[in-house]
Formats: structure tokens, sequence, C-alpha cells
């Protein structure tokens, strides 16, 4: 048993955690805000809300790069917040936001959109749409006629998630060549189409707010769901209310950027090697690491190479897979 000494130390730790994230977002956003091909210094930043609307450099900054950081920010926070709620959910450390096949359903409609033309706040639409038609039908099918399991449901969404699969390589197999460099860069995560900042910000404050308010229960069926059950909480509506979150929360980092992967799953897992287990300090690091890491990520993909912006999914995939093996390696060496 941990004496109550130890207890302090742990959150002295956990809150020092915290305060470092939140100097790892600051310096994320400044980088993002300074880098690109007419520089910005840092210093300069705030005397630029103060100059004309027609001065240049303010118009680059308040009209292109803060609108993408914002965007960067906003949807690293989305998927890693859903991350760590469906890793609870499927009691698995392995899980990420598009397990469940949503992001499938948002690439089939967007592709669709794009298409046939359509672009802007059209194919984010659509995107939706998709989202949650997948959304739906993973909670019928896994449900069916009697109860449903963790496993039932992690089934249902993983044959799901093929079956988009097939529908987006056949959409790419007959799209006209002109369509085909959008259609692929929207798969792969692309920040070139951000403007309007509002939706995703106030998805991620709802988000926050609804992921705090069930922390407690997070926490207890993390441990046991027979405990959580014994403490009075009913867990199949639990389960059902995680998964409708997650899945709204993926859905709308899915509308603003394409798919991007890696984030929701390394995220969670590495705060939880790091030690905030507790999920009232768990969301809060999610929100901070997430969003500081595809921040970092978008501002690599847009300046490595001279006039090429990468993919920001390609850029999240290299950072996300030798973190993940080494959490992985770390992870076996302990048991």
């Amino acid at each position: 048993m941990k004496t109550q000494t130890e207890y302090k130390q742990l959150r002295y730790r956990a809150y020092g955690m915290l305060a470092a994230l939140w100097v790892l977002l600051l310096l994320s956003f400044f980088l993002a805000l300074n880098t690109g091909s007419a520089a910005i210094q840092i210093s300069d930043i705030f005397n630029l809300l103060n100059q004309p609307e027609t001065d240049l450099e303010r118009r680059i900054l308040l009209e292109l790069r803060l609108p993408r950081a914002i965007h960067a920010f906003t949807t690293g926070a989305l998927l890693a917040i859903a991350g760590a709620l469906m890793q609870v959910l499927l009691r698995n450390p392995l899980a990420d936001p598009y397990v469940l096949g949503v992001s499938g359903g948002a690439a089939v409609f967007a592709l669709i959109a794009i298409a046939l033309g359509l672009a802007g706040m059209t194919v984010s639409l659509f995107a939706f749409i998709g989202s949650m038609l997948a959304m739906l039908l993973v909670f019928g099918l896994a449900r069916g006629q009697g109860n449903w399991t963790p496993t039932r449901l992690l089934l249902t969404g993983v044959v799901l998630a093929s079956g988009w699969g097939a529908i987006v390589s056949f959409i790419l197999s007959i799209a006209p060549q002109g369509k085909l460099r959008s259609l692929v860069f929207w798969l792969m995560g692309d920040l070139s189409f951000a403007e309007n900042m509002a939706p995703g910000l106030i998805a991620l404050g709802i988000g926050i707010i609804i992921s705090l308010y069930f922390a407690r229960n997070l926490n207890i069926l993390a441990l046991d769901p027979q405990q959580a059950a014994s403490f009075g909480i009913h867990v199949p509506r639990l389960r059902w209310q995680i998964y409708i979150i997650a899945s709204l929360l993926t859905a709308m980092a899915v509308v603003q950027v394409g798919n991007v992967g890696f984030v929701g799953l390394v995220i969670p897992h590495l705060l939880r090697l790091l030690g905030l287990r507790d999920y009232r300090l768990l969301i809060p690091g999610a929100v901070l690491a997430g969003g500081s890491l595809l921040l970092l990520a978008d501002t690599i993909s847009r300046s490595a190479i001279t006039d090429v912006v990468l993919p920001v999914g390609v850029l999240t995939a290299a950072i996300g897979v030798p973190l993940f093996i080494l959490l992985l390696y770390r992870g076996t060496r302990k048991i």
C-alpha cells in the first residue's frame, strides 16, 4: 500500500507533467505560427495583431497559419481523447479511434463528394453523414437481438471497417486522374483547407466537459467492470455512452482533416506510461499532448521539403511507428 506521502508525490509529479505539456503546446503554437515561406518572428506575432488589415504578414498569420494551427490542435486533441475512451471501452491498450470503422464511413462519403467535384464545407458535411451512418451500423449490428460485449463490438467494427476500406479502394480505382491526388491527400490527412475554427473548438470543449464528467466512472471501469457495477454504475449504459462520445469526437476530427493515424493510439498509452492513469488528469493531458503532436507534425510537413506540403498523416505515422515500437518494447520488458 502506498503511503499518503507517496500519493502526494505522485500527484505533484502528475501536475508537473501537465505543466510541462502546457509549455510544449505553447512552443508548438509559436513554432507553427512562425514557420513558413514568409518568416514571422515570434516577437512580431503580437505586434501584427495591431497592424492594418491590408498588412500582408498579418493576413498570412490570421487567415492561413492561425486557422491551420487551430485545426491541427483541435484534431490532435479530439483523436487523443477518443483514443483514451476507446481503450477503456474495449479494455485494450491497442485500440484507437478508427478501430470501429467510423472513419471508414466518413472516408467513403468524403471521397464520393470530392469525386463529384464538391469542395469545402460540402465535403465535410458528406464526411459527417458517413461517420454517423457507420456509427449507427456498428451500434445496431453489435447489439443485434440480445446483449453485446466489447468483443462483439470490436469484431463488428473491424468487419465494417474492412468493408469501408474495400469501397474506398474501389472509388480510388475508378476515380478520374485529375481527382486522384485530392482523394489520396484527404485519406492521408490534409490541413490545406482549414478555414472555420469554431466547429472543432466547440466539439473539443464539449468533449472535454463530458469526458471529465465521466472520469470517475471511467477510472472504475478501467479497473474492473464488475467492480464498477458493485459501485452502482450501469455498465452497459456507460459503455454505450463512451462509444457514442468517442465516435462523435472521431467523426469531427475526420471531418476537419481526414484520416490521421497513431495520435489516438500512442498518446493515451504514452501518458499512462508516464503515470497519468487517473482520467481526471489523463483527459487534459491527452488534449495537450495530442494537440502538440499534430501541431508539430503539421509544421514539419509544410517545411521539411521546399515547395512541397506533405500530408500530415505521413508525419504522424513517421513519428508514431517508432514511438509505438519503443512503447511496446518497454511494455514487454515489464511482463
